[in-house]
């Protein structure tokens, strides 16, 4: 489970890229109830917080690279920003944005995984990150969908010390589902997973990589309404997954993707 008790490598923030950030906040705040606090309006620095029941859950702001698609972003947790940057690197990762201070509140950094998948890490200042996970209308699990299991097992163990589970994928369709733990916590920290796919399937980011947020709620088929209803789209689901619970891949209107997931009630 993802806490706010945040261990290094553990997910600390997630935040969006949105073309419109208006349209996102009020998307977002139909689907997940989440309310939009701005920062500020217009020009490049435009952008906010979300918050459910008054606590911050994750972060909106403006798109402006160019070529980029809108997409989440989710942040790890580290002690020491630059010297993950040189960890990085010396797997084969590439840096997309240098750590830098975002005032008193942590330092951050971005990269590119050695196929093209985008993470970001935070050092934590005034700011830890999220107030709210692992509740309804928050971040519940990230997951990698990726051409390279094997690859990525090598480059995040080397980077972060994740710890890593298979289990075969749910259906009995073939293929093994990979589990993550961050570095010496026990089994149920876990707080995402990754799978193979063919780059086929990974349309959504040109073949490459990508990290996308599984959002807790508690209706899966209400929350999927109110994407379709709002301007979004479904990829996947609503199905049911053993142990699991009720999910849906779904996608946003700028086509950036995330899951909503009833988890499963235990027995």
């Amino acid at each position: 489970m993802i806490t706010t008790d945040l261990a290094p490598g553990s997910p600390c923030w997630i935040d969006l890229g949105a073309p419109d950030v208006r349209a996102a906040a009020a998307f977002y705040g139909a689907v997940l109830g989440w309310e939009y606090e701005s920062m500020g309006e217009g020009g490049d620095m435009e952008g906010g917080m979300f918050k459910k029941d008054g606590k911050t859950v994750a972060g909106l702001g403006k798109l402006t690279e160019e070529g980029a698609r809108s997409a989440w972003m989710i942040y790890y947790a580290v002690t020491d920003a630059d010297a993950t940057t040189q960890t990085v690197e010396r797997a084969g990762g590439t840096v997309r944005v240098p750590p830098r201070d975002l005032d008193d509140w942590g330092r951050m950094a971005q990269y590119d995984d050695p196929r093209g998948g985008q993470f970001a890490v935070w050092q934590p200042g005034k700011n830890s990150g999220f107030e709210l996970a692992d509740e309804t209308g928050s971040l519940s699990w990230t997951e990698l969908y990726t051409t390279d299991a094997a690859g990525a097992k090598e480059f995040y163990s080397g980077v972060f010390g994740w710890q890593f589970s298979d289990m075969p994928m749910p259906g009995g369709g073939g293929g093994a589902y990979t589990l993550i733990t961050p570095a010496g916590q026990p089994e149920e920290r876990m707080q995402g997973g990754l799978m193979e796919l063919p780059v086929e399937n990974l349309v959504l980011a040109g073949g490459r990589p990508y990290w996308h947020p599984v959002f807790n709620v508690t209706d899966c088929d209400a929350a999927v309404a109110k994407v379709t209803g709002n301007g979004g789209s479904v990829q996947m689901g609503p199905d049911d997954a053993e142990g699991v619970g009720r999910l849906a891949v779904c996608v946003d209107p700028s086509n950036a993707d995330f899951v909503v997931l009833t988890p499963a009630t235990p027995s």
